[in-house]
């Protein structure tokens, strides 16, 4: 790799087929930091000289300075700026609050976290799918709602509520969940609480509606024994029920009733 002389913080690079690039790069606080890939060398110098700016002592450009014009990525300018105001690098778009952090997806969406919560989201980036975030973690792709007790099919409003009205916090003290038991969902009928039950087969196979939410949680441990009874390979998660006796689980697990087609349910 080449320093390219006449253009500070310029690397020339080769790509495995041969074609030529640049690299872009300085050293802050005695830490080499990468700014980014480009197809020309001016390019790069030029990404090179908006972070050196970002950085210079005295520079009073903030988050809000930033333009989709800047050869400099956004996620870099967070990084760096970050790193500036807080004396922290982070590899991950994160700006440090006291007690709490932003998390930037983009200059106008922005998430908020719990500054317990920094150690995670600075090693693993967010990426967003519809209306859920989720993080790569030992290949597999998780929901961050899990990390607060939200399940992936929890839906806003039914299973938890952000309290301040605001689907981007995810401060711990903002969030109330209503729900934690797999395959529950509440619903409110002819202004009656009820909770319906499904379960994951090959698609979602309805169990039955039920009137706590104690009897919906067994119900689905039910119908996840019978499935694998009647020859399911499937290893579901069961719900655990505190405050009740082995005597009391049975007599509701006894009673409570599953659907015709769980029961007649054989796996081929």
């Amino acid at each position: 790799m080449a320093d390219m002389g006449h253009m500070e913080g310029v690397y020339q690079a080769q790509k495995k087929n041969g074609e030529i690039y640049y690299r872009s790069s300085l050293t802050y606080r005695r830490r080499h930091i990468s700014l980014g890939s480009y197809r020309d060398a001016l390019l790069a110098h030029l990404a090179y000289r908006a972070a050196s700016r970002l950085i210079a002592p005295g520079s009073e450009i903030t988050l809000e300075d930033y333009r989709p014009t800047s050869v400099l990525s956004f996620e870099k300018w967070v990084v760096l700026l970050n790193f500036r105001d807080n004396g922290i690098y982070l590899g991950t778009p994160i700006y440090i609050r006291p007690r709490f952090f932003y998390y930037y997806m983009s200059p106008g969406h922005v998430l908020k976290f719990d500054s317990d919560d920094l150690f995670y989201y600075a090693s693993h980036k967010i990426m967003r799918r519809g209306g859920h975030y989720f993080v790569a973690d030992y290949g597999m792709q998780v929901n961050i709602a899990s990390r607060y007790g939200i399940k992936n099919y929890a839906v806003p409003g039914v299973d938890f509520d952000f309290l301040n009205g605001d689907p981007t916090d995810f401060r711990r003290e903002n969030l109330r969940v209503r729900n934690t038991y797999h395959g529950v969902r509440a619903f409110t009928e002819k202004g009656i609480r009820r909770y319906g039950v499904r379960i994951h087969v090959n698609g979602y196979y309805k169990v039955g509606v039920y009137d706590t939410v104690t009897e919906a949680a067994i119900a689905y441990n039910k119908a996840a024994d019978i499935l694998q009874k009647n020859g399911l390979s499937k290893n579901f998660l069961r719900n655990y029920v505190e405050g009740l006796s082995p005597a009391a689980y049975a007599d509701i697990y006894s009673a409570v009733p599953v659907s015709s087609k769980i029961l007649n349910y054989f796996s081929e």
